[in-house]
């Protein structure tokens, strides 16, 4: 059976629930667009995807197949199933206001579309304000970090087509974006895709 495909548009995102077991498939339809996505437990928003428990349990920044992301009470939040990039970012934050304006020539920040606002769009139904959100998992971002230290946005590998595929380990409200920021995607602004392969049904023999 084939599954619905959304699409979320440019510069743009969306909210939805996942159910344990359900597996969040987001797909870079165009190539070179990354998508900054955020979760929280279902049964206690107070419970979020946490970076530093995340590298802390995995003991590395780069995430890719096999990998278990987890939230700030350090409990299993989703499992990357399938990688066809190998490089995403757990870094930064996801672009804002202030983003465009501290990094970004002046006058950018005017009318700016950003992950941030479009994340707090997208959570408002389920009762999540903006100071609840952190660092965001920046899906197909190309940070490269050196031996300084020193980070650095470099243009997204990820070609058309390629996909991310993470199964969620606890009921979620899942926020999803098309990023806004040029530095992020190689100066462009291109949609994503993402549809949701539910959880196998129980099977009575």
């Amino acid at each position: 059976m084939s599954l619905p495909t959304h699409r979320i548009p440019p510069q743009s995102g969306t909210g939805f629930l996942l159910r344990r077991g359900d597996v969040l498939v987001v797909i870079d339809p165009q190539g070179e667009q990354v998508a900054d996505l955020m979760a929280f437990a279902q049964e206690n928003r107070e419970e979020w995807l946490s970076s530093g428990r995340t590298f802390d349990y995995n003991e590395t920044i780069y995430l890719t197949t096999g990998h278990v992301l987890y939230s700030n009470r350090s409990r299993p939040m989703f499992t990357l199933l399938r990688d066809d990039v190998g490089r995403h970012d757990f870094l930064l934050t996801p672009c804002s206001t202030e983003t465009f304006e501290l990094l970004y020539p002046p006058g950018t920040a005017e009318g700016h579309p950003s992950c941030f606002s479009n994340l707090m769009s997208a959570f408002a139904p389920y009762g999540i304000s903006p100071d609840q959100i952190p660092t965001t998992l920046n899906i197909f971002m190309n940070v490269l970090v050196d031996e300084r230290g020193q980070v650095k946005i470099g243009p997204p590998i990820s070609q058309a087509g390629q996909r991310l595929e993470l199964r969620a380990e606890m009921d979620l409200v899942v926020g999803l974006t098309a990023c806004s920021a040029e530095g992020s995607n190689n100066g462009t602004f291109k949609p994503i895709d993402y549809f949701v392969r539910p959880a196998a049904e129980d099977i009575e023999i």
